[in-house]
């Protein structure tokens, strides 16, 4: 008998489901992100600009997107593939906040520091380096809650929950992160159009991009193989590069100097290479990996 498409979709995200998410969670978000590019704030072909809301547009041109991208790709694919007992093992995860308490304090700690020495590297930050205002102090903990239910809670149950898992049961735990790390990468890529890649989006700016976020991933896959898989430590942990970066960072190194701009990414190229090193490449993976279904 011949399948319907509905069958013959079903089964080739059932044989494929890696393929079937990447392709999802890109295709969906490039889609809903391509009114953005093509507006005033990104390449002028289309005449208007999207709403500021809380200083710049970025909630509402980048967030429908981001949402619509790794987390819809995530849950159609996991409903495809496991059905509802495979989403209520999905959902339940998202609540996993079991992880031990070195795990939250490098999430909220040990991540700015190493942003800020990686910082201190370049040349003469440290004649400008000053402590946090009391507006930024005062901001940084709305601006996290804010962070970790966007930026966080849209990527992180696609790209760890989902993908990272099962990337590693085929692969070795650096193979598995260096894939989801390009992928993770090329995901962003169009965003490079609009306002978010920042006045020098060129391709220097694309490469320091690239490198950050391998660097990045090898520390957030350790942190999700030693802490239980805890889903929302990973949204903690990813909300707080940002929320540092983009509230903290400025504020403390004020200036406009765009080499300094690799100093985050050194401070995270060197976490990164002591987290390989120290766990031999296995990134907090044990021998034996948990099984998605679990």
């Amino acid at each position: 008998m011949t399948s319907t498409p509905s069958t013959g979709w079903r089964a080739l995200v059932l044989r494929y489901p890696l393929i079937s998410f990447f392709t999802l969670a890109n295709a969906i978000s490039w889609l809903a992100w391509t009114p953005y590019i093509l507006s005033l704030d990104g390449l002028g072909i289309l005449a208007f600009r999207y709403p500021d809301f809380l200083i710049t547009n970025q909630l509402t041109a980048i967030l429908p997107g981001a949402y619509l991208g790794p987390l819809a790709a995530a849950f159609t694919v996991t409903a495809v593939t496991e059905g509802r007992a495979g989403l209520r093992r999905w959902r339940r995860r998202l609540f996993q906040v079991r992880a031990g308490l070195r795990w939250y304090a490098l999430a909220l700690f040990g991540i700015p520091l190493a942003i800020v020495a990686g910082t201190f590297a370049m040349d003469g930050a440290e004649d400008v380096v000053r402590l946090p205002s009391m507006t930024a102090l005062a901001l940084y903990l709305p601006m996290l809650l804010l962070q970790f239910f966007t930026t966080g809670l849209a990527e992180e149950p696609g790209w760890r929950d989902f993908a990272l898992t099962r990337l590693q049961q085929r692969h070795h735990p650096l193979v598995a992160t260096t894939i989801l790390g390009v992928l993770w990468t090329i995901w962003h890529l169009p965003l490079f159009l609009t306002p978010w890649g920042g006045p020098d989006a060129g391709p220097e700016a694309i490469l320091r991009f690239f490198v950050l976020t391998m660097a990045i991933s090898y520390v957030i896959t350790l942190v999700f193989n030693r802490a239980h898989q805890s889903v929302p430590l990973i949204m903690l942990l990813h909300s707080n590069i940002n929320n540092f970066m983009s509230v903290m960072w400025p504020d403390v190194f004020p200036g406009e100097h765009p080499e300094w701009l690799w100093g985050p990414t050194l401070g995270f190229c060197t976490l990164a290479l002591v987290v390989i090193a120290s766990t031999r490449g296995r990134l907090g993976l044990p021998r034996t990996p948990v099984e998605v279904a679990a």
